[in-house]
């Protein structure tokens, strides 16, 4: 087996000077460091993960922590935040917050992880308090806790649900129905309140009757739709707080028989790549996905080898997509 002593002897340096090189230290010359790569090219040398993590004290492993790996969302995060991290130096370990199997900062710690992304954060977590205690660094992703402030990366609901309000007036909506996300999810509770804000603007407001609130999940929208659709003043348009929750909704139009947009105009949030597909076409708030989870993967990176650093808060702007889920009302 090929080892840093052999890359040593071939680039004519001492191997302290190949791990040095390796690890882009900035004390190892341009001339050397290209020496050393390319005895590491012409012997086919892997550096030892193992070995790194024993002589820098970090591991170069880190977490992506997400709730369910079912829900479309999370499939879209990972690909941007493993890029990142590994050109970044450091190996992307997926985890899911499955209660059943032990508290979650047990196991982040089991695996020897410098650091986590955490995408499931609900306002009233004890992880991020866990996490601050045990001095393991982290960055909120999408969602924020309440007990600790952190970096994070969200995005600012307010221009894209403006815009989409702003069109739901213009065709003549005045009975819209909302399917809220979770009351503890910093996402569910801006989105909902950038709704209100917007429809107020323009001296609408959805109806007591017409709202519903649910998990982030398909069947909250199928479900919420049908109770909608059920209630004595039937909505013309329908806001869901995610895609996901939309593209449930779907299914409860078809459950129902109802034509979208012809009976009810759908609209949803983050504009997922099934957002654009022709089955579904939905009219959706966008943003940044990729730049936020780039972003969140860099921001870790830095907290792990600064740890007294300044904290960050990064908001992305949103825009409203519009596609063929929204049309005027049938009647007025």
């Amino acid at each position: 087996m090929v080892t840093s002593h052999d890359v040593a002897r071939l680039a004519g340096v001492s191997q302290p000077t190949v791990s040095r090189a390796l690890r882009g230290d900035a004390r190892v010359s341009a001339a050397t460091r290209a020496k050393v790569e390319r005895a590491v090219a012409e012997l086919g040398y892997v550096p030892s993960a193992t070995g790194r993590a024993l002589s820098m004290g970090r591991s170069y492993r880190v977490g992506l922590l997400v709730t369910d790996l079912e829900n479309q969302f999370y499939p879209h995060l990972i690909a941007p935040v493993h890029d990142t991290l590994g050109h970044l130096g450091y190996e992307l370990i997926l985890m899911t917050d499955h209660h059943d199997r032990g508290p979650v900062t047990s196991r982040i710690r089991a695996l020897g992880l410098d650091g986590v992304i955490l995408a499931t954060s609900s306002t009233d977590s004890p992880v991020p308090v866990r996490l601050r205690d045990q001095g393991i660094p982290f960055v909120y992703f999408n969602r924020v806790g309440d007990a600790v402030d952190a970096d994070r990366v969200t995005s600012d609901p307010v221009p894209g649900v403006s815009a989409m309000v702003d069109r739901l007036a213009e065709e003549g909506h005045t009975r819209i129905g909302a399917i809220f996300g979770p009351t503890n999810a910093s996402t569910g509770l801006a989105r909902a309140a950038a709704l209100r804000r917007a429809l107020a603007s323009h001296g609408l407001a959805v109806h007591p009757s017409l709202e519903v609130t649910g998990p982030f999940e398909a069947i909250t929208g199928r479900e919420g739709l049908r109770v909608l659709w059920e209630a004595p003043v039937k909505p013309t348009a329908v806001v869901c707080a995610n895609d996901v929750v939309a593209l449930g909704a779907f299914n409860g139009a078809a459950d129902m028989g109802l034509d979208i947009p012809g009976d009810v105009s759908i609209l949803g949030f983050d504009d997922l790549p099934e957002a654009s597909w022709p089955v579904f076409d939905l009219s959706t708030v966008a943003f940044d996905l990729r730049g936020m989870a780039s972003t969140a993967a860099t921001l870790l990176a830095r907290r792990i080898g600064d740890p007294g650093a300044p904290v960050e808060h990064h908001s992305f702007p949103t825009r409203f997509v519009e596609r063929g889920s929204l049309a005027p009302p049938r009647t007025t």
